[in-house]
């Protein structure tokens, strides 16, 4: 028996925990980041002071960053290590939920240990105590039970030893991952109990390979036969579980065309000949298009969210059939489809060699290959527009995909640019395309950043693509990154708005309404002057190197000169919000207005409810 806080022995417990998988073990903890108050200070805070690199503490500046920098760590780690994530009670502990929810919805591993209100209650209320007149036992912390995927309150020094397994188990389940909350009250974190010695041993959590079972595999080749027109949709199931070799070899051996979600690209090398790009609302004319005529559908590691199917328009073959390779169940039976549940890897091998000796039809790996390339001449044409006076976001774009190579990772968030991106970036490593884009949420490129380098350290330079809107939103792990000696290039596109939902705007008869970064106009509205910010002052004042380019020719001598630098840089340059990318030949379902006194949205309306009518249900 060991005599120590609760919060010394979870210190403890965390520092011991590890994942393996095909042989490889690694810490499932590269560390702690936190920010402290009163809630957590003499507890968690203590705990780590006193175990020094046990488990090493990262001081972060906003909670909400802290826990995107730990699934941006986890994502880059394929699920397999991650960091815990320490607040007071109170705004510290809400602040997190943003962030929580992200990684939730996007099933990235993060632990977070929030503090709460003293358990004893020797006084009530406490600071920053939430009281409700219907219950007693509330907490600000709940707020963080639906975004999690595992919740526990703490309560009792005793209650750690069954809750802390469990919350190891839900951080390592490769189907159903996502933010985990241990709500501690900071009188029960500094409470002494004699632990178990077995509580602290190390263990480790093994993430198995689950393989398809005979019948359903037997069903999905019988599937593939018989298909004329099939087409795989690798998600991000495919990255998690390392099967890019394995898909890259399928998709080979069979000349079944590869279209790839935002969670998915990278899934293939661009110049793979089975690559067609990105598919759905933010994808290629090439992917589209095969989407369109597709009679059979292998959905590989994807859940077929909204984007992906164009709001359930992409697949218009009246008798389209789905094929769904999942380690989650709920997936796998989306859209009416036949469930595989097995490893992504798994399954892609017992695939190849069941189907040996199959192949897709030449005229249909023709039409692939040239509407891949007719794709790839409109990319080319997008990094290369020399508009002027001010440059395209795509040219911004295909500068950073030139400066970046097989080893770096780019990172973007919300906004205009992940839309671009998912349709221009060349990809060229599974790892290098970092998007988040299941929360769309403003913020998280640079915080996100920060983890994607610490996981690779380096390896290879992180490149953080923000637009001012989300820049504005959360810039400040600019100072942790400075402060650890972590190395970003950051390029800081300044619109002077809302580029993305200014584009949509137009759509839905709104057009441009409070997207502008602008004074107030003598109307009333926000059309007057563009606002004085001086996005690179902000930047220079947080401690990074700043370079403000005009050119794209600028940019490119910018990026090169940033990656032979050891600084955080930050390189500003403003570009031209109205020169949209190349459309995707697909619709996205935002409702507009059904009545309305404006000329614009009704003309919105008529386009709606035409666009509306491919809208359809897979049964």
């Amino acid at each position: 028996m060991t005599r120590a806080t609760v919060a010394q022995a979870l210190v403890s417990f965390l520092a011991n925990q590890y994942t393996e998988r095909d042989g490889v073990r690694r810490r499932l903890f590269a560390g702690c980041f936190g920010i402290f108050g009163h809630g957590n200070i003499a507890g968690i805070g203590q705990a780590l002071l006193q175990a020094g690199d046990e488990l090493r503490y990262y001081q972060a500046r906003n909670e909400q960053a802290m826990v995107h920098t730990a699934a941006a760590y986890a994502r880059v780690s394929d699920r397999l290590s991650t960091f815990a994530c320490t607040s007071s009670v109170g705004p510290g502990a809400t602040n997190m939920v943003t962030g929580a929810a992200g990684a939730t919805i996007n099933r990235l591993p993060v632990l977070l240990l929030p503090g709460d209100v003293f358990a004893t209650r020797p006084a009530d209320p406490v600071l920053q105590q939430l009281q409700t007149a219907s219950a007693g036992d509330v907490s600000v912390n709940d707020c963080l039970r639906p975004v999690s995927v595992w919740f526990d309150r703490i309560m009792r020094p005793e209650q750690l030893l069954d809750a802390a397994p469990a919350a190891m188990r839900a951080l390592t389940d490769p189907a159903a991952t996502g933010a985990v909350t241990l709500a501690l009250p900071q009188d029960v974190q500094a409470e002494a109990y004699d632990w178990p010695a077995a509580f602290t041993v190390p263990r480790v959590w093994p993430v198995r390979r689950a393989v398809a079972d005979p019948e359903s595999l037997a069903e999905a080749v019988a599937a593939i036969r018989a298909a004329h027109r099939p087409l795989i949709v690798a998600g991000g199931g495919v990255r998690y579980s390392a099967a890019t070799g394995a898909l890259a070899g399928f998709a080979a051996a069979t000349g079944i065309p590869v279209a790839e979600t935002q969670a998915g690209k990278g899934s293939l090398r661009h110049d793979h000949p089975g690559a067609v790009g990105a598919i759905g609302a933010t994808g290629s004319t090439a992917a589209n298009a095969l989407a369109a005529e597709a009679d059979l559908v292998l959905g590989i590691g994807t859940r077929f969210a909204d984007f992906t199917t164009a709001s359930h328009t992409a697949f218009a073959d009246p008798d389209v059939r789905f094929v769904n390779v999942n380690v989650c169940a709920a997936d796998a039976v989306r859209l009416s489809g036949l469930a595989v549940l097995a490893d992504a890897r798994r399954a892609l091998e017992q695939l190849t060699g069941a189907l040996a000796g199959w192949q897709v039809p030449d005229a249909y790996r023709r039409r692939a290959a040239d509407l891949t390339a007719a794709w790839s001449s409109t990319v080319d044409r997008a990094y290369r527009l020399g508009h002027a006076p001010l440059p395209a976001q795509s040219e911004v774009i295909g500068a950073v995909n030139e400066a970046a190579t097989d080893a770096d990772i780019v990172v973007c968030a919300a906004g205009s640019m992940p839309g671009d991106l998912h349709k221009l970036w060349r990809a060229g490593a599974p790892r290098q395309y970092h998007v988040e884009y299941g929360y769309s949420c403003m913020g998280y490129e640079i915080a996100g950043g920060l983890g994607a380098k610490l996981a690779i350290g380096a390896e290879g330079e992180v490149f953080v693509l923000v637009g001012d809107g989300s820049y504005l939103m959360m810039a400040q792990e600019l100072v942790t990154a400075v402060a650890e000696g972590v190395k970003l290039i950051v390029v800081l596109v300044d619109n002077a708005g809302f580029a993305s939902i200014g584009a949509l705007s137009e759509t839905v008869g709104a057009p441009r309404f409070g997207t502008w970064y602008r004074y107030r106009d003598e109307g009333g509205g926000l059309t007057g002057d563009v606002l004085p910010t001086d996005l690179a002052a902000n930047a220079a004042s947080l401690g990074a190197a700043v370079c403000e380019v005009s050119t794209v020719d600028e940019l490119r001598s910018a990026l090169a000169a940033a990656r032979r630098g050891e600084r955080t840089t930050v390189i500003r340059i403003a570009t031209d919000p109205l020169v949209p990318a190349p459309d995707s030949a697909a619709w996205w379902d935002v409702p507009v207005a059904e009545t309305a006194g404006l000329a614009a949205t009704v003309t919105a309306r008529r386009e709606y409810e035409q666009a509306k009518q491919a809208q359809r249900h897979y049964l």
